[in-house]
């Protein structure tokens, strides 16, 4: 038919560029220019080394996005990138190291190949990884560089997540990551409305495996996922170096209260975790004071996760307010899994009080549930950002508070 024989040609043509973008005077043309303007390559002609000048743009980004997201392949020889959005799509080797972690057995089948990262590092738990994946383009890729990576246990299958699963009899776990883009590329939140839809296919999902790992937006609402999916055992929200990236829903056959995990993963390679669950949140009773020695601020996977009265009962230390998500206590916490400040003194929200408390007039600045931004703060305040002092600005129970403080840990 017309249609097999386009699809034929526009292989054979991506199969070309494909090959030709491993010819080594391509990458070392690209490992030279990794630093440069990839625009100027298009303003300048239409093909460089014989290859379009638009398609060694791509590789470019995606060389220059990988050196800090994706550090395994940034190292390796003739990996081959995507285009943006699906770089941009896929986990970060952090993160993807990190779901690894959460699941094991003998095989595993990811749903959403898409780039290939998650596939790639559950390759290394699972004795056998099932990817699936409808775009041609992208699955040649990510085949061309799990070979490249040595990853030599997963199978490639060009097709929907839908129509592989027709052919599941059993697996150990299915991943799912799905696209939260609509058609005009522009984000949405709700699993429902992703692609695949996850909340139609969980049921034959979880007929066939023992377990189903989704990955969601980091803006959906916790509960509303729990709410969509079925039999959540287990939720992680997951940050990196204090920024929330991912919400993971672990699914299985029995049905319990959830356990929440948040886990911030730091660039030293340590990470700060607690787990809570939301009838502990509900009844967890919160002791409020104003300002004592120590200001704590939880990491941003405990607001996201909204720990907020579990986290001071657990650690035995008083919030400020209800609505203001800080802590305090005239003892140190120092395992306190977030930002740790040491009050130094109070001043009041004005310039010259400022400038008394700090007399390199610099300070990094952070209003939590105050009536200015930090920009506005430091315009009032006439100070410049930088420097080893912070100003904290914040609303307690009764009054508001600017205070010099130096953090802790």
């Amino acid at each position: 038919s017309s249609i097999s024989i386009s699809f034929s040609t526009f292989v054979k043509k991506f199969a070309m560029s494909f090959s030709e973008l491993l010819r080594p005077e391509v990458q070392n043309f690209l490992l030279e220019h990794e630093g440069a303007d990839e625009a100027e390559f298009v303003l300048k002609g239409k093909s460089i080394l014989g290859i379009p000048a638009s398609l060694l743009a791509e590789q470019l980004r995606g060389r220059r996005k990988a050196k800090d997201k994706l550090p395994s392949f940034y190292k390796a020889k003739d990996i081959i990138y995507p285009p943006q959005l699906n770089l941009e799509q896929s986990s970060s080797e952090v993160t993807a190291k990190f779901k690894a972690s959460l699941v094991k057995g003998n095989q595993l089948i990811d749903l959403t190949g898409g780039f290939g990262v998650d596939s790639f590092f559950f390759s290394k738990q699972f004795i056998n990884v099932l990817y699936t994946e409808p775009n041609i383009r992208l699955l040649e890729i990510a085949r061309h560089n799990s070979e490249v990576l040595g990853a030599t246990n997963i199978e490639f299958h060009n097709l929907t997540a839908e129509e592989f699963l027709k052919n599941v009899v059993h697996t150990d776990v299915v991943y799912i990551d799905p696209s939260r883009r609509n058609g005009s590329v522009k984000k949405i939140v709700r699993l429902a409305d992703c692609s695949p839809d996850v909340t139609l296919l969980q049921t034959e999902i979880l007929k066939k495996a023992s377990q189903l790992l989704v990955k969601a937006s980091p803006l959906l609402d916790i509960q509303m996922g729990i709410r969509e999916l079925l039999n959540v055992s287990d939720v992680y929200v997951v940050s990196v170096n204090n920024e929330c990236k991912e919400v993971l829903f672990l699914c299985g056959r029995a049905s319990q209260e959830p356990v929440i995990h948040t886990v911030n993963l730091l660039s030293n390679g340590s990470q700060q975790s607690f787990d809570f669950s939301f009838a502990e949140e509900r009844t967890a009773e919160s002791d409020f004071a104003d300002p004592k020695v120590y200001i704590y601020e939880p990491n941003a996977s405990i607001l996201k996760g909204g720990a907020f009265k579990s986290v001071a009962d657990r650690y035995r230390i008083n919030k400020i307010s209800v609505n203001t998500h800080l802590y305090t206590s005239d003892h140190l916490v120092s395992e306190f899994p977030g930002k740790v400040f040491k009050i130094e003194t109070y001043i009041k929200p004005d310039a010259p009080s400022a400038s008394l408390a700090l007399l390199d007039k610099k300070a990094n600045i952070l209003t939590r549930n105050y009536p200015l931004t930090p920009e506005q703060l430091k315009k009032k305040l006439k100070l410049t950002d930088g420097g080893e002092h912070f100003i904290l600005a914040f609303s307690a129970q009764k009054k508001k508070y600017v205070t010099v403080a130096k953090r802790v840990s």
